[in-house]
């Protein structure tokens, strides 16, 4: 118990320990902020959030079992020791790292961020380690991988909270694991989640508009993102060296601040390399060409270039690319030849431009696009693959960014040769309002409903109408859910997979045996179809 307190004090600056009571020897068995999971022997950290608080869990967690409760207020308990300090997500995190035995420190810890590209860029570089002997891990907001074992990661998540982040790096200790790459968004940079993970590498794919409901505005949500390269500097020296690296896109709006913010003193440790098509970049594509099976360019780097083949989708994946191969070649010094075979054989990354093909007459593709940047170089990438129409399907979630529904609105009536609206995740906001929204940017940029943009609430619909809608040679593509599992109306999470339902719509048209369409509860409200 000590010893995990020990934390605490000893950065007691970062902490602000305002009360210590009553510290008993006892055994800690674990470190949990959901009071439902509390088990005897438990410290339980309330945490506070935008739609909970959880102080107010606090009776429940000690009914459960919690030996030792730390939070922010002031409470008055009698029970079980209480600490009341400023940061109680802080504290969570390094308490995660030291009942786990700070295992961030026995490895070498790679972090990826940005608004799009995180997932596709963890993978590829997770995919070059492994190609080159190297005994790595991933954890991901698709899934996390330890070995052989696959760990699914939820229904929609962001950053896992520390104390799982903390035990999935454990695990991979425990199974000899050297190298881990994680992904981490700006929530969790900002709320702590991954403090304690001690990167040595930060990767940052590029800075768009996302999430300003959550941050305010861009330079909140860039300085958000920043914190990743900034912590390097906290790294302790490691048994495999002290890279302290930080990998920036050149070509993205980005690049000036997150220069600049490296540029101070205080981070003049800190290794910069920069990727990007500039000819000034470290690191660079060139010659870039969209083929059958993928994508191909030329990378130039060092005075030399080397062909680079993928059967990853669309030229913005040659920037993912870029980013995975500066920190594992340029950072890790891993052999060029060996990580170029690495990007070659990752075969694709799940609902990351997937590729559906029941033998429709047409394309069928599945892509998480869920943002104005990632929208507009989905649709780009659909426009260089067909030579017909593109029909393009998605919506924008309710309780987040409102500006960027109708960002995206305009982006499919400038790209899209038909657009159709629908929901995702509307939460507990109304679905016709937030379409009423996209509906009226859809007419602003010129949009003729019923003819170049469709409103249909139902998703399920909406799939079987662009799948009705495509002749021979176009291209019908599925934003905005991508791998996802779920679909959020009011507070309940409804099973639900575009890849299933794309091949339930599908099935049907071919008159072929396939998925039911999963059941949502905009079924109920959808008119008959004629």
């Amino acid at each position: 118990m000590n010893n995990l307190l020990s934390v605490l004090l000893s950065n007691s600056d970062q902490f602000s320990i305002k009360t210590i009571r009553d510290l008993p020897q006892i055994e800690v068995s674990g470190i949990t902020h959901d009071s439902r999971e509390v088990i005897r022997g438990n410290i339980f950290v309330a945490l506070t959030g935008e739609n909970f608080d959880g102080h107010a869990y606090i009776k429940e967690a000690i009914k459960n079992g919690a030996a030792v409760v730390i939070g922010e207020r002031r409470e008055l308990i009698n029970k079980v020791p209480y600490l009341q300090i400023e940061n109680s997500r802080l504290a969570l995190a390094h308490l995660s790292a030291a009942f786990y035995g700070f295992p961030g420190r026995k490895l070498t810890v790679i972090g990826v961020t940005g608004t799009d590209g995180k997932t596709t860029t963890v993978n590829l570089i997770h995919n070059i380690l492994v190609s080159c002997g190297i005994k790595a891990g991933m954890i991901s907001t698709v899934n996390a991988v330890i070995g052989e074992e696959q760990i699914d990661t939820g229904f929609h998540v962001t950053t896992p909270e520390s104390p799982k982040i903390q035990q999935l790096l454990r695990k991979m200790v425990d199974q000899g694991l050297t190298h881990v790459v994680i992904e981490t968004t700006s929530h969790g940079l900002e709320q702590y989640r991954v403090s304690a993970c001690d990167f040595d590498i930060g990767v940052v794919t590029n800075i768009t508009h996302e999430h300003f409901d959550y941050h305010g505005d861009y330079d909140h949500y860039l300085n958000a993102k920043a914190t990743l390269l900034t912590g390097l500097i906290n790294t302790k020296d490691k048994k495999r060296g002290k890279f302290c690296i930080a990998v920036i896109n050149r070509d993205d709006q980005s690049y000036e601040n997150l220069k600049r913010i490296l540029n101070d003193e205080k981070y003049q440790m800190i290794k910069i390399i920069e990727y990007g098509m500039d000819e000034r970049s470290d690191i660079q594509a060139l010659n870039i060409e969209n083929i059958d099976s993928g994508l191909k360019f030329d990378l130039k780097w060092a005075g030399s270039q080397h062909e680079i083949q993928t059967s990853l989708i669309g030229e913005y994946n040659a920037h993912n690319i870029l980013a995975a191969v500066s920190a594992t070649s340029v950072g890790l010094g891993l052999d060029l030849q060996c990580v170029i075979e690495g990007v070659a054989s990752l075969s694709g990354v799940p609902g990351r431009m997937e590729i559906v093909d029941l033998g429709q007459k047409f394309s069928a593709i599945v892509d998480f696009a869920h943002t104005p940047n990632a929208l507009k170089v989905a649709l780009e990438t659909s426009r260089n693959r067909t030579r017909e129409r593109v029909i393009a399907v998605f919506g924008s979630a309710g309780l987040r960014d409102r500006q960027k529904r109708r960002m995206m609105a305009a982006t499919s009536i400038a790209l899209a040769d038909i657009s159709i609206l629908t929901a995702e995740d509307p939460r507990t906001e109304s679905l016709d309002e937030i379409l009423s929204e996209m509906v009226d940017e859809a007419k602003k940029h010129g949009g003729v409903e019923g003819e170049t943009f469709y409103r249909i609430p139902d998703r399920g619909e909406a799939i079987r109408k662009a799948v009705e809608l495509a002749d021979e040679d176009d291209l019908v593509i599925i934003c905005g859910k991508g791998h996802e599992q779920s679909m959020c109306f009011g507070e309940t999470e409804f099973l639900w997979d575009d890849r299933i339902a794309i091949r339930s719509a599908l099935s049907s048209l071919l008159n072929i045996e396939g998925p039911e369409m999963q059941y949502l509860p905009t079924q109920e409200k959808q008119k008959p179809r004629s």
